[in-house]
């Protein structure tokens, strides 16, 4: 019984020693650019093997950082307009917009589950997440789906809203954000779509790519997409209203 103990207790001080080490991390994220987020090395590490095995020669890696007074108002106000409405209101988590996703992904199981179709596309699922919880993620997480890591992800965010302001926490993700295959960040996704820095991108060409973060590899080889268009259309209309850090 007193080993049990004892390697619980060691289990523990490990937790501890774990999240203390996230919490200089982000501390540190005050006052040092986070140059590279844990995806960002995952992807390189994949990207780079596949270049290896399937004979591609046009590996492509794009990222600079560039600061927040370098990204254009309009990026700012799409990206949170289309992923997290609410991010100026609320601690890092919007527990409205997760029971919403629920909600809307238990009646789409439920439309799925009436079809019966062998054919059948599995549903979407809708996610809740916001601009806080999507950096936690990508910048201190592996990409794995466990329970134990999303509880993680829901101490880092907390840790994340209580030490930087929402314009770091902005200013962060932007830098660090997927837009397609090895592109990363808004300089890179301005350049790579635009051909232009990311302080110059217009109203609608900042909603554009607003639209293509929750699938970037998805919409990359898909530009002419209707769905894009419209719905870059409807973040464009929402902007207006949107404050930002």
């Amino acid at each position: 019984m007193k080993s049990v103990l004892r390697w619980l207790f060691w289990l523990l001080m490990a937790g501890v020693a774990l999240q203390i080490f996230f919490l200089l991390r982000i501390a540190l994220m005050l006052v040092v650019d986070p140059h590279s987020t844990a995806f960002m090395r995952s992807e390189a590490w994949r990207i780079g093997a596949a270049s290896l095995t399937d004979d591609r020669k046009d590996w492509r890696w794009s990222h600079r950082w560039v600061p927040a007074d370098q990204i254009s108002p309009n990026l700012k106000r799409a990206v949170i307009a289309s992923e997290d409405a609410g991010f100026l209101d609320h601690g890092g988590v919007d527990w409205a917009a997760i029971e919403s996703a629920w909600q809307k992904n238990l009646r789409r199981q439920a439309q799925a589950e009436r079809r019966q179709s062998p054919s059948s596309r599995p549903p979407r699922v809708v996610g809740g997440s916001t601009i806080t919880q999507q950096l936690a993620k990508n910048l201190l997480l592996s990409g794995e789906r466990q329970m134990l890591r999303k509880g993680q992800e829901l101490v880092l965010t907390l840790m994340l809203e209580a030490v930087l302001s929402k314009e770091r926490i902005l200013e962060i993700y932007l830098n660090s954000v997927e837009w397609g295959e090895g592109v990363f960040g808004a300089e890179a996704a301005a350049q790579r779509y635009f051909k232009k820095p990311a302080s110059r991108l217009s109203a609608r060409e900042a909603a554009r790519l607003a639209v293509m973060l929750p699938s970037p590899k998805f919409f990359e080889t898909r530009q002419g997409s209707a769905y894009l268009a419209g719905r870059t259309s409807t973040i464009v209309a929402r902007m207006g209203a949107v404050r930002i850090p």
